[in-house]
């Protein structure tokens, strides 16, 4: 039989508050196991709730983003269950009116775009942290993440595979960091991704029983993950047995999914609203101020680029990957005034020795206008691109400037058309066998044989000719 596979994702995204949801405890990580757990976050008798009005603008900016509905009324509600890491019996979240309604994101995958529906997303606190590692048979309760602020993002289930489910989450973890309300953090858990996966017979409207899949903390293994329970789910079916709707921990060292326990339903919990918070209603001037503050979108930012800068639509894109990338390029473009040499730069030189130093572009030790500096340099030919190399790695070692470096280098490119020829001459009267080699060869061929000479003749002026003028006068001289 064919199997149509049916994902949906609950992401957590924690918002980037400096305060909990509901008290003043920091949500600073590393900090030492239940430092950062106050009376208010253990539910202690005589404490009462107040929520925390930046978690609530957060929220409103991202149903903004995604052109989604934004309630002007929404609940608190208690979702009952018990944990050792939820020290209140109860964690405060929010059901049948949150603060975002519907909304959509578009994903490309394949080269081919599709709309993923987002159904809600919800204000919550989250819960502590049960650790096993340090334990011999017992396990420790870190209270510090508790009450941290949390927005639940539900999509609907209109994904088909695995590629599709991590290219909406990874547009969405663009989108939190792009609008500066999440860190995006997946080892810390900034960031954490659920899976609700089920199968049903190709042509089928009815849905499957589907699991849910926790404990991913990359996309690769959100990937692996749902790829192993679609063939777990296929063969079970396949073999005469049922899926049972259940919670399941994804192995990333065995490559597999178990079961963990039965997955609740919503009357499990037994919502009901939070006697201790009033509702939260929005007026419109509120909703209109965070609209006013809200920051270019990667997509309309990237079609700005095309049009501004003349950029390619797959450069635009790369550019606006990140908010600050795209920042630190068009002060670059502005600067040197040629955004696709800007593009090539930023994506290219800069970002391979970011990676290689394991920098982020914030702590970048060359700031955007040198940087600029150094491609206008390249660009009215002061020096060539190669030599560009050599200063770039002056400047991130702290020598400077490029017009400094250039200077007390002696790197300014020779321009000169008398003093380029003589090289050229002198390499052409030097190897007279490759000349007449050149000379006959196919002429398929002698692009790549004109290679040695501009070789020899970067090599004789040590790196200083232009190369575009070396290449017209081999060229020329050669009778090619």
């Amino acid at each position: 039989m064919q199997w149509e596979t049916v994902i949906g994702l609950e992401i957590h995204a924690q918002l980037a508050t400096r305060s909990k949801i509901f008290s003043g405890a920091s949500t600073a990580f590393g900090a030492e196991p239940n430092t950062q757990a106050c009376a208010v976050d253990l539910g202690l008798p005589g404490v009462l709730p107040v929520l925390n009005a930046e978690a609530v603008r957060m929220a409103v900016r991202f149903g903004l983003a995604i052109g989604a509905e934004i309630n002007r009324r929404s609940v608190f509600a208690r979702k009952n269950y018990f944990y050792p890491d939820l020290p209140k019996g109860y964690q405060i979240s929010q059901f049948e009116l949150p603060i975002v309604g519907r909304g959509e994101l578009r994903i490309e995958v394949g080269g081919k775009e599709k709309i993923i529906g987002v159904t809600r997303a919800h204000l919550e606190e989250d819960a502590g942290k049960s650790l096993h590692e340090d334990f011999e048979g017992m396990t420790g309760i870190d209270l510090n993440r508790a009450g941290t602020p949390l927005l639940e993002i539900v999509s609907e289930p209109d994904m088909r595979s695995a590629r599709e489910a991590v290219a909406y989450a990874r547009k969405i973890h663009q989108l939190v960091q792009y609008i500066g309300i999440c860190d995006g953090n997946m080892q810390e858990g900034s960031f954490r991704v659920d899976a609700n996966v089920s199968l049903r017979p190709r042509g089928q409207e009815e849905f499957g029983t589907r699991a849910e899949l926790k404990n991913i903390n990359s996309f690769r293994f959100l990937e692996r993950a749902i790829d192993f329970e679609v063939e777990r789910q296929a063969e079970l079916l396949e073999n005469g047995g049922r899926v049972v709707q259940e919670t399941r921990l994804y192995d990333a060292d065995k490559d597999e999914t178990r079961s963990m326990r039965s997955k609740e339903e919503a009357n499990d919990y037994r919502y009901f609203p939070d006697p201790d918070l009033l509702p939260l209603e929005l007026d419109q001037d509120f909703i209109d101020g965070v609209g006013a503050a809200m920051p270019e979108l990667p997509e309309a930012r990237a079609a700005r680029f095309e049009q501004d800068f003349g950029l390619k639509p797959a450069d635009a894109k790369a550019v606006c990957g990140q908010r600050a990338v795209a920042e630190y390029f068009e002060i670059v473009a502005g600067v040197c005034g040629d955004g696709r040499l800007a593009a090539n730069w930023v994506m290219g030189e800069l970002m391979g020795a970011l990676n290689k130093a394991g920098l982020g572009i914030d702590a970048c030790p060359v700031g955007a206008e040198a940087f600029g500096g150094l491609l206008a340099r390249i660009a009215d030919q002061t020096i060539s691109g190669k030599i560009g190399k050599t200063v770039f790695e002056a400047m991130w070692a702290g020598e400077g400037d490029a017009d400094a470096i250039i200077e007390a280098r002696g790197l300014r490119q020779i321009t000169d058309a008398g003093a380029i020829e003589g090289i050229v001459d002198e390499v052409l009267a030097n190897n007279q066998k490759q000349v007449e080699n050149y000379r006959n060869a196919d002429p398929a061929k002698q692009p790549k044989m004109l290679g040695f000479f501009v070789g020899q003749v970067m090599k004789a002026s040590k790196g200083k000719a232009n190369p575009q003028q070396v290449n017209a006068l081999l060229k020329k001289k050669l009778g090619a």
